[in-house]
Order: structure tokens, then C-alpha cells, then sequence
């Protein structure tokens, strides 16, 4: 396996020293050596990845020098448009070099919002020209590739991906971690929401580690899935989903339970629920202040202030609370409010969960849910 110091300092010896993205599970030891050792100037964990894109060409803009953007590869539709047409060389000509973790890879067992994405991942870099190679653990000429793939990139303009397999880099704890001193953690925090929801409340839980916590707390109740939306994969669109529930069934509460990292991914969403204001939405938000799935390292959403967001948004109601004994009355207020309301759950950071995936498919959770729509309906 390849160490993340030895990588990185490949990296450096390259005049690499400038990095953006949003973590990946396979990258999480590269990106916690990276957390841990560059200064925050010079690392920015982003809203998404295409905003990544935008960054890193502000800093080429300011210093001429190459920029590294890191993303899992399903994150590579959110590049596509800045790449091309903000980076091209046919258009600004800005040099970036990508290391893109490699989910779904074919013969590689993974989950199913992998499998599409990561069949066609080389032909659909080939498409959209971006020139690429494949490093795995075994890859003991990776510097050289690093080198010849910023030789390429800075005498092109164009950008080059480094296509990391799974299992490549060796392990490296993250030594920063978000502040652990609140008395809630997420686990617990989802078990207060979901005990609490009535009979024909709809739920729609946003992907990674709160629908499968959703799932095994179900399981432990012995409790059917029917009602619950558990979403794979579209990080960030939960709330959209949610939104369309909530307007095509206005006679049931649609509960959105959505995370931190995932509400700043696509924030614009907070602007159209707004906007929409369906009366029957409640967005519930658990802020661990960590992207939890993919290694634990920090968003943003320590440093905002969420309930003021969605107010300014248009939502009538929205508040923010950290301790159990808040959460009865939090929630009744949600439920007392014409919706949209949103409640943030400030929670303690990165918690080990036991929690399995869901024993279910996404399509058999998709045509139970639709099923039980249409019964209830009746």
C-alpha cells in the first residue's frame, strides 16, 4: 500500500502544495494526512465538487501555479460543467490535476449507486478529455506519474486524473477532529426523531450513515420500512426529494432528515423549499460538523449558523438545539408551524455506529414506499 506521507511529498516535490474537494472513503487516509498537515489557506473542503473546480481556478488565477481537486467519482457530474467551461484549455486553460476514488470499479464489490458510475468511469473521462491513469496499491512509479501528469497539465493548460483504486493508501488516522463536548450524538439523535414520528408521517433520510442508522433502528423496533425514502448516493438532494413528496402529498407530513455536509453541498435547495413554502415539509438537519461516511473530516457547518439560512430562505420557522432535553419541545414546534420549518440538531462529532447497510435494495425500498402511498391513499 501507498503511505499518504510518501504521496503527498510526491505531490510537493511537484510544486503541488494547494488542495480542495470533498472527501471520498477511498481517498480518507490521503485526505486526513492532508487535513492534518496543510495549512487551512492551502486545504478547503468544499460545498461540492464543482465548486472545488471554481476554487482551485481562483487559485491558479492568483499564483499561476497547479491546483489539486480530490472527489469520489460520483462526483464527477457536479465537475463536468466548471471543467468544461471554466478549465478548458479551449476556454481559460486552467491547469488542475484530480485524484478521483474509485468506487464501483468492475469485479470490485461496492453498493449499488456505484455500480453505473463506476463501470463507465475511464470512457466517460475519455468523453469529456480528461486524460487519466489508474494507481493502485501496487503502483510503486507513482511519482513519476505525478511528475509527467504536471508536465502535461502546465504545458497544456489542460487537466489530468489520477484514478485511484480501492485499497491503495495505507492507513492514517485524522489527529483533528470536530468538537466531541456535545451531549447528543447522531445515532441518538436519530432514535429521538424517529420514535417521536406519527403513524403516516413520510420519511425521507439523506444517504450514508443517517439511512442506515434509520434502517437498524427500525429493525431494532421491529417496525416496517414502508414509510421511509432511505436515500443512496445524490448527496445533497435529499431535500429536494423531500420537497416533491411534500407538494404531489399535501395531506401528510414529510420529514425530511437530512445531514450538515449534505445541506451545504447543494444549500441552494434551501432557497426553492423557501420559496415553495409546502406547509407540510419539516427539515430536520443532524450537524455533526463531519462528513462522517468518508473518514470524518470537517464540513463547514460548525462555523454557521443553519436556522438563520433557512430563515433568510423563506422558511417560517427554523431553530437550532444540542441536548435530549430539548428535542420533545423542538419537535412539537416544528409540528405547530406551517412549513417549511427546519430544526437543526447539533451533535457530537464523528461517533462510532454499528449500524449495517440496509438489507433491502434501493428499488425494493422505492416500490414498498410507492406501494404504501398509493394503499394509504385509497
Amino acid at each position: 500500500m501507498i503511505q499518504p506521507a510518501a504521496f503527498y511529498d510526491a505531490m510537493r516535490r511537484h510544486d503541488l502544495t494547494f488542495f480542495t474537494g470533498v472527501p471520498d472513503s477511498l481517498l480518507k487516509d490521503l485526505c486526513a494526512y492532508i487535513t492534518d498537515h496543510v495549512p487551512p489557506e492551502d486545504h478547503v473542503i468544499n460545498a461540492n465538487e464543482g465548486s472545488a473546480v471554481a476554487l482551485a481556478a481562483g487559485y491558479h488565477l492568483a499564483t499561476g501555479k497547479t491546483p489539486v481537486v480530490y472527489l469520489q467519482n460520483s462526483g464527477t457530474g457536479n465537475v463536468i460543467n466548471p471543467l468544461l467551461s471554466l478549465a478548458d484549455p479551449a476556454v481559460y486553460g486552467i491547469p488542475i490535476l484530480f485524484i478521483i476514488g474509485w468506487r464501483g470499479e468492475p469485479g470490485v464489490a461496492d453498493e449499488p449507486q456505484h455500480v453505473t458510475q463506476g463501470r463507465i468511469m475511464p470512457e466517460l473521462l475519455d468523453a469529456i478529455g480528461l486524460d487519466h491513469d489508474v494507481i493502485d496499491a501496487e503502483t510503486d512509479g507513482y511519482a513519476d506519474i505525478i511528475g509527467r501528469a504536471c508536465e502535461r497539465v502546465r504545458s497544456t493548460g489542460g487537466s489530468h486524473a489520477l484514478l485511484i483504486r480501492k485499497n491503495t493508501f495505507a492507513p492514517h488516522a485524522l489527529e483533528a477532529r470536530p468538537d466531541a463536548l456535545l451531549p447528543l450524538t447522531r445515532p441518538e439523535a436519530i432514535e429521538l426523531v424517529v420514535s417521536r414520528l406519527d403513524a403516516d408521517d413520510l420519511l425521507v433520510s439523506t444517504t450514508g450513515m443517517t439511512s442506515r442508522e434509520v434502517f437498524a433502528y427500525r429493525e431494532q423496533r421491529r417496525e416496517g420500512h414502508h414509510r421511509d425514502f432511505l436515500t443512496v448516493g445524490s448527496m445533497g438532494h435529499c431535500s429536494q426529494i423531500a420537497l416533491g413528496l411534500a407538494q404531489h402529498q399535501p395531506g401528510r407530513a414529510v420529514i425530511c432528515l437530512d445531514g450538515d455536509g449534505a445541506v451545504i453541498m447543494h444549500m441552494g435547495s434551501l432557497a426553492i423549499i423557501g420559496t415553495q413554502r409546502p406547509i407540510n415539509l419539516r427539515h430536520i438537519v443532524i450537524n455533526n460538523g463531519a462528513h462522517d461516511s468518508v473518514g470524518g473530516q470537517p464540513t463547514a457547518a460548525r462555523h454557521i449558523d443553519l436556522a438563520a439560512v433557512a430563515l433568510a430562505c423563506g422558511y417560517p420557522h427554523a431553530e437550532s438545539i444540542s441536548s435530549r432535553d430539548q428535542v420533545d419541545a423542538a419537535l412539537g414546534r416544528l409540528r405547530e408551524h406551517a412549513g417549511p420549518s427546519m430544526l437543526e440538531i447539533r451533535v457530537a462529532g464523528s461517533p462510532h455506529t454499528n449500524a449495517g447497510r440496509p438489507t433491502t435494495t434501493p428499488v425494493e425500498n422505492k416500490l414498498a414506499f410507492m406501494k404504501a402511498l398509493r394503499r394509504e391513499s385509497d
